[in-house]
């Protein structure tokens, strides 16, 4: 196998292994033991069933944005996009990775690299702006995580985060961005700046695509919302097993937010930054010595498994080679852009 693929396996294998054990270390008490002979192993059917219908509304996105673009794609092709993004997300920097896998495939199944780009893009921004509206019901149903913030504060950054996709989408009717776009990066490189002004102008014929389609993006909308919350899922379904009480609506809330920092999050797949945010969102719902237990079971299955699966896929697909063909794919994109 490619020794730089071995050496990426490797290194996240180890940083994986590592917060893992960490987690569970800092948080392990005598309680633990008595917890885990609770546990009810068949919540672990539960939250792989939630997984599952999870990632096959993710699939069934996948082939409504496809349709907007006058595209199709077969199962084994909407399997192969979904599960190569959670590999390439996790074994690349940042989270350009599982982007760059999903034109990838999306390309070897015949779909321009133009259109598989705007389907990529438009899928991410679905799945942002689904999390950025519930922001606002998380925020005045769940009183723990809002007790230190006055009424006032708290109307407004609902108001804010409601009308946030408007105030972009009319932006995006100006010039305003440009301007600032070339304002802020005025001290950059000519390559960063380009490159910012390359993602705008993504983002911008993204918008355009949606905007000439709405009945179907709207779907497209609602099976990314399914998808999210289902994935999500999984960590109620794990609490199940520990037979303790706990409020659905106040879990899967906390889990919206989360989530939704993860999606800026500077580590591959959000590892860390995950657990770390897990451990302090539901430290006051779990009882003590199962938090870092939990917060695995969640990452392994709702990260990890998809991962393993993605690694297979992609593997037989492009070969042990598939990181220097990820760069390469990469840059020739951008070059074609450029032109």
């Amino acid at each position: 196998m490619n020794k730089k693929l071995l050496f990426r396996l490797g290194l996240l294998f180890g940083f994986v292994l590592l917060i893992s054990a960490a987690v569970i270390y800092f948080t392990f008490d005598i309680r633990t033991l008595e917890y885990l002979t609770m546990f009810e192993p068949r919540c672990i059917l539960l939250a792989l069933s939630c997984l599952a219908i999870g990632l096959i509304f993710d699939g069934l996105r996948l082939i409504t944005l496809a349709s907007v673009t006058d595209e199709k794609l077969t199962f084994h092709q909407i399997v192969n996009v979904v599960l190569s993004n959670y590999f390439l997300a996790l074994v690349t920097p940042g989270a350009s990775g599982g982007a760059i896998a999903q034109v990838m495939f999306m390309r070897k199944a015949g779909v321009p690299v133009a259109k598989s780009t705007v389907v990529v893009l438009v899928r991410t921004v679905m799945s942002i702006i689904f999390l950025i509206l519930l922001v606002p019901v998380v925020l005045h149903s769940d009183a723990d995580i809002v007790k230190w913030m006055p009424a006032s504060v708290l109307t407004i950054l609902s108001v804010l985060f409601i009308s946030l996709p408007i105030i972009v989408i009319s932006l995006l009717q100006t010039r305003y961005p440009e301007k600032a776009i070339m304002w802020f990066t005025r001290k950059l490189s000519f390559t960063t700046q380009r490159n910012c002004f390359i993602w705008y102008n993504e983002f911008k014929n993204a918008v355009v695509v949606m905007g000439k389609h709405p009945k179907m993006v709207f779907r497209a909308f609602i099976e990314s919302g399914v998808s999210l919350l289902f994935i999500y899922a999984t960590v109620p379904a794990y609490f199940t097993g520990l037979n303790i009480d706990f409020d659905l609506q106040q879990v899967m809330g906390r889990m919206v937010l989360l989530n939704l920092i993860l999606y800026f999050s500077p580590t591959p797949g959000g590892s860390g930054v995950a657990e770390a945010g897990f451990l302090v969102l539901f430290s006051n719902i779990l009882p003590n010595g199962v938090e870092g237990i939990m917060a695995v079971l969640w990452r392994f299955t709702a990260e990890y498994l998809p991962f393993m699966l993605g690694a297979v896929v992609t593997i037989r697909a492009f070969g042990s080679d598939v990181l220097n063909m990820a760069s390469l794919k990469s840059k020739t994109t951008e070059g074609k852009k450029n032109e």
